[in-house]
């Protein structure tokens, strides 16, 4: 690993500061002195002054400089959350000595494995200048998983003590060594933090232990053996699902950009049931979803690596590409739309959902913008309903409303989920987590609201996605239309209230956010209008899905 010109020596002396610091607390601990408390408690602004030192060369640095490689970047970034880590290891090791002066006899800790807790820290803290400067992955692995280690010896040394205070003897004395012994766990903690700040800088990307772990052993079963070292790992920002998704492909390798893989991580029951879809996928339409080429589970999460599916994202094209681009894209998801909905239409009534799902993402949008939650009012005889009042309305009208027929969804159709290749003239779907049999609407629906909350204002660019949105809407009615849907509009309206609303929690320019805001309280609003009349004859205002 290349130095940064500044860091080194300062980076070393509070390695071995630190070391130092837990070197004399253990022995403090087996035999307390005046001299050797202060010496620790004094050593403690030393070490504060030079991870103030580091961090401040860690700042300065990648402000002055200006063309700093990201390798260069990544190690500074490293080395500034080592150092507040170490400090922090130091601060346990003075809040340790200081609870000392509790026991009624100091040698009471003796009873307790606090020696074996510390040699472990110790082992570990001598590998961190080595494991840094020879970008050793082993070693930064072997950092992380103190934390294991740690939690183990705190959790065998917890129950003796919970085991002895049930006595009711040296009450004071037991909870002494329980705080003791509780700062070396947490010292784990931060040598975890330290860890994973080392496999940064070697990677290239932060990665938490159990995430780097699932990557070894998803690559191990798909074929790939080379050490992650050798492996380019960049992740993909802005998933909302609460999985880890990065892109892997060979370092320093002369390859094309299509190659190369997606390696997702995530909560089990997420990771297998998109798994399960995308087998889906594969039986109904083949090609349209990644290949997966190994998954893996280990406990509560599940890792897999897909194929990486080259092109741009839908949203990518209305924002760059050209008219004719344009023209094409949609030409393609037009015909592939139809294909899909062709080949799994199940002519069997199926309920609308659309006010279940508003009513279970509601907390999230009232988390990001509480105002949209109004109170029941009263104007002279005429009432405004609370938004409770008028989803339970919307909810009990739309039990009687149902679709004529189900198709296979995507389940989350966003512009950024659809991937379009151009030279293939083909279309890809991805994040299919939520895929499954419902009302073609659902897709529909999602797909209008995305081209809408596109937050670009230029009016060339909203052009774009007005016609965007005209032409998914005029596909869907006459699909509607050619299948003897009668209900269409209704269900539509209810299905916008619903994007429209729910996607106010993803939006913080809150003028926007309450643009959307309004129009699903408008449609839902419409839609209650239209009570005790036949749904068949209800008219979506179409004028709400343009800006």
């Amino acid at each position: 690993m290349q130095p940064i010109e500044g860091l080194g020596e300062n980076f070393r002396f509070l390695v071995l500061e630190v070391s130092n610091q837990l070197q004399s607390s253990r022995e403090f601990l087996g035999a307390p002195s005046h001299a050797l408390y202060d010496k620790i408690v004094s050593r403690d602004d030393y070490i504060d002054n030079l991870k103030n030192i580091i961090e401040n060369k860690c700042f300065s640095t990648i402000h002055r400089e200006k063309d700093l490689s990201k390798q260069a970047i990544n190690q500074i970034r490293s080395a500034q959350i080592i150092c507040v880590n170490l400090e922090r290891i130091a601060d346990f090791c003075v809040n340790i000595v200081r609870q000392v002066g509790y026991f009624h006899d100091p040698a009471f800790l003796g009873r307790f494995e606090y020696k074996e807790m510390i040699d472990h820290i110790l082992e570990c803290l001598a590998l961190i200048q080595p494991s840094r400067e020879k970008g050793d992955l082993s070693g930064a692995l072997t950092i992380c998983r103190a934390e294991f280690e740690l939690d183990r010896m705190y959790k065998k040394n917890f129950d003796r003590i919970m085991a002895e205070l049930r006595t009711g003897l040296h009450v004071e004395d037991l909870i002494t060594a329980l705080f003791i012994i509780r700062y070396l766990e947490r010292i784990g903690d931060s040598l975890l933090n330290v860890g994973e700040a080392l496999i940064f800088a070697i990677i290239g990307e932060k990665i938490k232990i159990e995430q780097f772990q699932a990557l070894q052993q998803t690559l191990s079963k798909s074929g790939i053996n080379a050490p992650l070292s050798e492996i380019d790992f960049q992740s993909i920002w802005g998933s909302r699902s609460g999985c880890r998704i990065s892109r892997v492909s060979a370092k320093d390798q002369r390859v094309d950009p299509a190659q190369g893989s997606i390696f997702k991580e995530g909560n089990v029951h997420k990771i297998r049931r998109e798994k399960e879809n995308i087998e889906s996928w594969a039986s109904i339409y083949p090609g349209l979803g990644p290949k997966i080429f190994s998954y893996h589970e280990d406990g509560e999460n599940a890792s897999m690596l897909v194929e990486f599916l080259s092109g741009c994202t839908l949203d990518e094209v209305l924002l760059t590409a050209s008219e004719e681009t344009i023209e094409n894209a949609w030409f393609v998801v037009r015909e592939t739309l139809a294909e899909i909905w062709k080949t799994t239409l199940v002519a069997a009534p199926a309920p609308s959902a659309s006010m279940r799902q508003l009513s279970a993402r509601l907390d999230s949008v009232l988390q990001v913008h509480p105002g949209f939650k109004r109170a029941h009012r009263g104007i002279g005889e005429t009432s405004i309903l609370s938004t409770e009042e008028i989803l339970a309305a919307c909810r009990d009208l739309e039990s009687g409303l149902f679709a004529p027929a189900t198709v296979f969804n995507h389940g989350d159709f966003n512009l950024n989920n659809i991937v379009y290749n151009h030279a293939k003239q083909r279309i890809h779907f991805i994040d299919l987590y939520r895929s499954g049999r419902g009302d073609f609407l659902q897709d529909v629906s999602v797909f209008l609201v995305s081209n809408f909350r596109v937050p670009v204002f230029n009016p060339e660019i909203r052009e774009r996605l007005n016609q965007m949105i005209a032409r998914m809407h005029a596909f869907a009615s006459q699909w509607a239309a050619e299948h003897g849907d009668a209900t269409f509009q209704a269900r539509l309206c209810l299905a916008l209230a619903r994007s429209f609303y729910t996607s106010t929690r993803f939006e913080m320019n809150h003028d926007f956010a309450e643009e959307m805001y309004l129009r699903g309280v408008y449609l839902l609003e419409k839609f209650l209008r239209h009570k005790d009349q036949p749904w068949e004859s209800f008219e979506l205002p179409v004028d709400v899905l343009y800006s």
